[in-house]
């Protein structure tokens, strides 16, 4: 029989939800695979979305597992029907906005409203019913991990999909910062001025990081007026409100006003439980009620917790072979810890950074490849990996705009480097106890 007739689709997907549990999604059930031949899969999906999870996530596992069935070299490829040979790593700025790549899992159909989000989920929803006319800027705020930049992202997933000539830029508070400086170190002010003023939704999430950012929030407020007075869509987020951001000018709180300003709240037992449930069935996985309540009663007051708890859950049993059962959870989480209150940010480790190896913050951005550079920005992102819940591309955007790719390789490199020299350990240690130990 020919290797080619040995690789079953359905089999593909199996082994991919046995070996990568974590990675795994319900909706790879609608990807379409194409012909395999010459040891070459094709495999379409129609969002955009989707495809740069693929090949950001899943290209490899995708393929050990194409290698595991047939027994020989095998390569695969995520395509949709607009092919766009940017999708699986985003450019790099030329003085213009680096943008944010949009999770396929952060949409409206997958997020769960409660009472302690449901005016901010009604107000998203609202803004992509009419942008640039209500509810603009919507300003949503609370605690980290509660959802506001799965709506961020829900809003831009939703006019893409509705209108796709869309100018849609989402980026972090720190992105823009960085870019703004990178802008003017080069010489490209204008250009970064052009890319952020045409949008027709500008969409920034963790505005809290303005604080004592002055030019920044002169920027922002230009950029702000000119999209209002054109009626394009401001879409804003942070941890506490416009009049409690320290240093925030009075100009931009009241702006950041002039819409709607909406809270969220920690999600109460109820809703915790289905967040949980919607989260497992996005995984393809069954989880039995008294299960999702005794995550739901262990971890109180964050999103990302609760996620976290149930991918440990779900990818033990699924690689140990143990029933999803109450006592089989009680196991896997006993070890389980949820972080601190507070949730370190980014910009905890870039100064953090810059202080340990008495360098600029706008070095550690730049392109800059000298190794008094480079490995400072290394230790960073291996930190950020390890002490903060965000993704690769998250953590790539925040040092500079750089790819998933450029993450993973600093995360292996410190790791090995901190295996073979004891000097690179203790500062890893060192740097781990200060960023923890902040208030």
């Amino acid at each position: 029989m020919p290797p080619e007739e040995t690789l079953r689709w359905d089999k593909l997907l199996q082994a991919v939800r046995a070996e990568y549990p974590d990675l795994y999604r319900s909706w790879f059930k609608e990807l379409v695979p194409g012909q395999f031949k010459g040891g070459e899969l094709q495999v379409r999906t129609p969002q955009t979305t989707q495809v740069r999870y693929l090949r950001n996530h899943c290209t490899q596992p995708f393929i050990q597992a194409a290698m595991s069935l047939t027994g020989r070299l095998v390569s695969v490829h995520f395509v949709s029907p607009v092919e766009d040979t940017q999708l699986g790593a985003l450019p790099e700025p030329l003085g213009g906005l680096s943008e944010m790549p949009l999770s396929p899992d952060y949409t409206f159909e997958q997020f769960v409203v409660g009472p302690s989000n449901r005016l901010a989920h009604a107000a998203c929803r609202a803004v992509c019913a009419q942008p640039g006319t209500l509810y603009n800027p919507l300003f949503i705020h609370g605690p980290t991990g509660l959802g506001k930049t799965h709506l961020l992202q829900a809003i831009c997933v939703e006019l893409l999909q509705a209108d796709p000539p869309l100018t849609v830029i989402y980026v972090s508070c720190e992105t823009f910062i960085n870019d703004f400086v990178r802008a003017i170190e080069t010489g490209r002010l204008q250009q970064f001025r052009n890319a952020a003023r045409q949008a027709d939704l500008l969409v920034i999430d963790d505005v809290q990081f303005l604080a004592n950012r002055e030019s920044s929030q002169e920027e922002l407020f230009h950029t702000f007026n000119v999209l209002y007075q054109s009626r394009r869509q401001l879409v804003l987020s942070a941890d506490s409100p416009p009049s409690e951001i320290p240093t925030l000018e009075d100009r931009l709180v009241s702006r950041f006003s002039w819409g709607l300003v909406a809270q969220i709240d920690p999600p109460n037992r109820e809703t915790r439980h289905a967040i949980l449930q919607k989260k497992a069935r996005l995984r393809g996985c069954e989880v039995p009620d008294d299960v999702l309540d005794f995550i739901a009663e262990r971890v109180e007051s964050n999103i990302r917790l609760l996620e976290g708890a149930l991918t440990k859950l779900i990818s033990e049993t699924h690689i140990d072979g143990k029933p999803m059962t109450l006592e089989t959870a009680r196991e896997a989480l006993d070890g389980f810890e949820p972080r601190p209150a507070r949730l370190l940010q980014i910009s905890d480790i870039l100064h953090a950074i810059c202080q340990h190896f008495g360098i600029r913050l706008s070095e550690l951005l730049s392109r800059k490849r000298s190794r008094s550079v480079a490995y400072p920005r290394q230790v960073g992102m291996y930190l950020a990996r390890k002490l903060t819940p965000l993704s690769l591309e998250e953590i790539g955007g925040h040092f500079g705009g750089r790819d998933h790719s450029t993450v993973l390789y600093a995360e292996r490199v410190i790791n090995l480097e901190r295996q073979r020299n004891k000097a690179t350990a203790e500062t890893l240690s060192r740097l781990t106890r200060e960023l923890l130990a902040r208030p």
